[in-house]
């Protein structure tokens, strides 16, 4: 599931290899070598390599797992880890406080998300990833909702946004965060304002009333290392978080990620490149798009900043303050730009 060139070198100790041989030996395979990487187990079969998950809690997502890859299989789409079930057809083994399930073993490597044409790709493998989730049967899934009531949540953090400013003000004495923080507040405040009103006429409550009500799905967890590279394609891994949200939000979640890296640099014309991938496979509407820009450029990294400085007081000195405020500033003229460019490239939609 992870690059083949990368080197396994966590040690599996005697009492752990025993729990995941015993673990193994529920399954209909016969075990020639087993290696341990970060969280995960690669297990070399006579059939091929596999690899073994060992999570903590929450039975329902190996089992949330096992039925959505076989409906997506069945859907015809087949860039993702095969779920194996065991001898008993149980999706995962419980052993004490842990739970043990079993997919394939994908020997590739994580998607460069600095090149903008592999981007390019993986946004097209996403697309078709929410094709075959649309309508899928969720009446054996437990699933969770990740809807977020994002209209009333802006408008909170626009509120400590004014607190923060006011408590600035009422300072007598003023360190070189807190008239650098001040500074950017009016900015920062405006681009939240705008993002508020996108949702408010961007029928967000409508979009969010009706995938609650349809259970349409998202991966939720789409970071680099769950989009894996192979000869024959991206393939998306780890869905057994899978919950019930818009699909655009893997898709601004993915790009707010990559505004921030060199090869990106809130550029406009990049983002457009990914939406048009996207939207030439699954569309995407006015709204949908005025959804993501609101959720893209909302200063939630600026927020917390000032949250942590006036509300948790948290005891980093000034000069951690100042580095991680100035990697943040420095893209304020950038996002403005960016601002401006999106809201006139949804003004052409109808």
């Amino acid at each position: 599931m992870e690059s083949s060139n990368s080197s396994y070198t966590d040690v599996i100790f005697d009492k752990e290899k025993k729990i995941i041989y015993n673990v193994l030996a529920q399954y209909n395979f016969k075990i020639t070598n087993c290696t341990k990487f970060k969280n995960v187990y690669k297990v070399e079969t006579t059939e091929g390599n596999l690899c073994l998950k060992r999570i903590r809690h929450g039975k329902y997502k190996p089992n949330n797992n096992a039925i959505i890859i076989q409906q997506l299989i069945d859907r015809g789409f087949y860039n993702i880890t095969k779920h194996y079930k065991t001898k008993e057809e149980k999706s995962y083994v419980r052993s004490k406080k842990l739970l043990f399930y079993l997919t394939d073993w994908i020997d590739g490597e994580e998607g460069d998300l600095n090149n903008i044409e592999e981007v390019i790709l993986i946004v097209e493998s996403l697309a078709k990833f929410h094709l075959a989730l649309n309508n899928i049967d969720t009446s054996n899934l437990k699933l969770k909702s990740n809807l977020k009531n994002w209209p009333k949540i802006f408008t909170e953090y626009l509120r400590q946004l004014e607190k923060y400013e006011r408590t600035i003000n009422n300072k007598k004495l003023k360190s070189e965060f807190d008239l650098s923080y001040y500074d950017y507040i009016q900015s920062m405040y405006h681009k939240g304002m705008v993002a508020l009103n996108l949702l408010n006429t961007a029928r967000y409550y409508k979009l969010s009333k009706h995938a609650g009500k349809a259970k349409i799905l998202c991966q939720k967890n789409l970071y680099s290392q769950n989009i894996i590279k192979k000869d024959d394609g991206y393939y998306i891994i780890d869905l057994g978080n899978i919950v019930i949200d818009l699909p655009l939000i893997d898709l601004s979640r993915l790009i707010s990620k990559l505004l921030y890296k060199k090869a990106f640099n809130w550029d406009f014309n990049k983002v457009k490149m990914l939406i048009e991938a996207y939207t030439s496979i699954n569309k995407l509407d006015k709204k949908e798009l005025e959804v993501m820009l609101a959720l893209i450029v909302f200063p939630d990294k600026f927020w917390k900043l000032g949250k942590k400085r006036y509300t948790k007081h948290k005891a980093w000195d000034e000069s951690k303050y100042m580095y991680k405020l100035t990697k943040l500033i420095k893209y304020d003229e950038l996002q403005n730009k960016f601002l401006e460019d999106y809201l006139y490239y949804t003004s052409q939609f109808y």
